[in-house]
């Protein structure tokens, strides 16, 4: 019988660079722990490099920061605001956040979810964690993770979205423009003016079928 509980060091876990930002790497405890009640993950960045990027929960998750390791500064709404080691920030869904490394070797641990939903996953950190392994010539790998990230919610048309985006950096046009129809078709929403913006999809931009999916 294995033991109910596990003991970890963020020291010691790996990490991998998130592709859509300059210089935060992820800490993916959430996949690390197999966590199903909440999400949770660790950011750490060097100094002067963003640690938490800039978003809003419009999932509707609540979260709270702490800075485990260093400084950062963070900026919630209007205010910014200095936070050293063993300070905590919660943070409601709508407002919009980011906290930038004042010092080498800054952690912050991020915890979230949604009041009076269960949680379920959204599976970007998966994403974050096969783009860093295509990027690390593991591409086979890393494409066997995306399609499985993309079966576990096979009704979302993210999955596809984003594998589109995985085959248009390191596939072939054939098969992203493939997932980008499935991926719009399945959408509740019209998700082409997010693909004319999406640095991801640029490699397809001047093939014919562009104007026909995206427009």
């Amino acid at each position: 019988m294995s033991e109910p509980y596990e003991i970890l060091s963020l020291d010691e876990l790996e990490r991998y660079p998130d592709w859509r930002h300059e210089g935060p790497e992820l800490i993916p405890l959430r996949r690390k722990l197999g966590l199903r009640a909440f999400g949770a993950n660790a950011w750490t960045a060097g100094a002067g490099k963003e640690v938490v990027p800039r978003h809003s929960e419009q999932s509707g998750d609540e979260e709270l920061y702490v800075v485990v390791s260093g400084r950062a500064t963070f900026s919630v709404g209007d205010e910014t605001f200095s936070a050293p080691a063993g300070t905590l920030v919660h943070v409601e869904p709508g407002e919009e956040r980011q906290a930038f490394a004042d010092e080498s070797g800054t952690i912050v641990l991020a915890v979230g979810a949604t009041a009076g939903k269960a949680f379920e996953a959204r599976e970007w950190d998966g994403v974050v964690v096969a783009f860093a392994a295509a990027r690390a010539g593991r591409t086979g790998e890393a494409r066997t993770l995306m399609h499985e990230l993309a079966a576990t919610r096979p009704k979302d048309w993210e999955g596809a979205y984003n594998l589109a985006c995985f085959e248009a950096q390191f596939g072939d046009a054939d098969a992203a423009f493939e997932h980008l129809r499935r991926a719009r078709a399945g959408a509740e929403i019209d998700i082409r003016e997010f693909a004319r913006e999406d640095d991801d999809l640029e490699p397809l931009r001047s093939d014919p079928r562009w104007q026909e999916v995206v427009g």
